[in-house]
């Protein structure tokens, strides 16, 4: 089980990486075509809650991976991955507020793998018990 959770923390990991630099480096008006109707949502939000949304993706990131390969507080990786509920939760109501029921599936799929890390790692594959 503790394999599993270090697989499904790294493909976490790297979709918070991707999704955060995609919003740093690709303009707003090429992000929202992108992808289609999956991607228009960024059109609902300014340039700088973009960017506030692309550091917390990026501390995410960071924080699913770095505490526990380091073995410096690694209580942060469940903290992280509660964080990234947090965020997969906030994407699937815009897309709901949006009407874009049909690009949920994602965003839902992401939030339950973080909450599989929530579980693991605050509870019997927790970091505390080396």
């Amino acid at each position: 089980m503790n394999v599993a959770l270090w697989i499904v923390a790294g493909v976490l990991a790297f979709v918070l990486l991707v999704a955060s630099i995609s919003k740093v480096f690709v303009p707003t008006a090429k992000l929202a075509g992108a992808m289609g109707q999956a991607s228009k949502w960024v059109e609902d939000f300014s340039p700088g809650a973009l960017r506030a949304i692309a550091v917390v993706e990026f501390l995410g990131a960071a924080g699913l991976i770095l505490p526990a390969v380091v073995n410096i507080a690694p209580v942060l990786v469940p903290v992280a991955a509660c964080g990234a509920v947090l965020l997969f939760a906030c994407a699937a109501f815009v897309r709901l507020r949006r009407g874009e029921r049909a690009t949920i599936t994602g965003d839902l799929v992401y939030l339950a793998l973080a909450a599989f890390v929530v579980a693991g790692r605050f509870g019997p594959w927790s970091f505390t018990g080396r």
